[in-house]
């Protein structure tokens, strides 16, 4: 599989209508993909222990999607061979009273991944300039100074906030990588269906649901300008075809294994014969 395939290049204009949400599957049969994930979280599972052994890095993976794009699903079984004292999952709703009151960052950033350890975003800071920029009143509740709510390159200055944000963050060791889960609005419509008719899973539909999906094209239109403007090589955007949930846990199991095995670790040097002989005599004496 060629992961770059999916990556969006930085400055690229996108029309997000001829980038695929499927493509021909990497598995053969169910059972074909039961044991390329399985591959997939064996070698996940190793470079997490060599990332807590090493702690001079952090990963940290945004995730963000259309309703019903298997965001969840993708995190469950991508990360189920993960050690859960390594890895840290957060997702960001409506923001609170006291996170209004701050930068549209800050409360993100408190949520950032320590060294040697994976954190996961489900949905993100970018929450700010996608679901934000469709609703516009929510950017009337940030009590932002008039001149600022005023300003025409809102979204332009916010894309710089971001992507100035990721490069910091990424001379201090945390690697940033991005995976849109591009979904059909066919295959959305089809997924809203069978939470309606499933009772194990009406809990997951909502009239909410209906009301964003009336809001397509202007979803679509946030993110084509969105993705390549904040794009880069150290943290890059991976658009992912979503409408086969199985091949699309596939792609991104691979791309996190290819982003860890770029980082340059290793497991600390052993200590030396003399010094551990001296410590197993001094506890063999207690």
């Amino acid at each position: 599989m060629k992961t770059k395939a999916f990556r969006v290049r930085a400055g690229d204009s996108i029309n997000l209508k001829h980038w695929p949400t499927q493509v021909k599957p990497v598995y053969s049969s169910p059972d074909d993909y039961q044991k390329i994930l399985a591959e997939h979280i064996h070698d996940l599972s190793h470079l997490q222990d060599l990332l807590y052994a090493h702690n001079r890095y952090a990963l940290l993976l945004i995730f963000q999607a259309m309703d019903a794009a298997g965001k969840d699903g993708a995190i469950k079984h991508v990360m189920s061979g993960v050690n859960p004292q390594g890895c840290q999952v957060y997702s960001f709703k409506h923001p609170s009273d006291e996170e209004l009151d701050h930068d549209f960052l800050w409360r993100t950033t408190r949520c950032l991944p320590e060294r040697g350890r994976i954190g996961i975003f489900n949905r993100s800071y970018y929450e700010e300039v996608l679901v934000v920029r469709v609703h516009p009143e929510l950017l009337q509740k940030q009590a932002l100074p008039a001149e600022i709510l005023a300003d025409k390159k809102i979204w332009e200055k916010r894309f710089t906030s971001i992507a100035n944000q990721e490069k910091h963050l990424q001379r201090n060791g945390t690697r940033i990588v991005k995976f849109f889960l591009h979904l059909s609005k066919a295959e959305q419509q089809k997924r809203f269906l069978q939470r309606i008719e499933d009772p194990n899973k009406n809990w997951k539909f909502s009239e909410f649901d209906l009301a964003e999906r009336a809001r397509w094209k202007d979803y679509m239109q946030a993110y084509e300008e969105c993705l390549p403007a904040t794009s880069t090589e150290q943290a890059p955007w991976y658009v992912v075809p979503a409408d086969d949930k199985l091949n699309a846990r596939l792609i991104i199991s691979q791309i996190v294994v290819e982003t860890l095995k770029e980082l340059n670790m290793s497991y600390p040097a052993p200590r030396k014969p003399a010094e551990l002989a001296a410590l197993r005599k001094s506890l063999a004496k207690k």
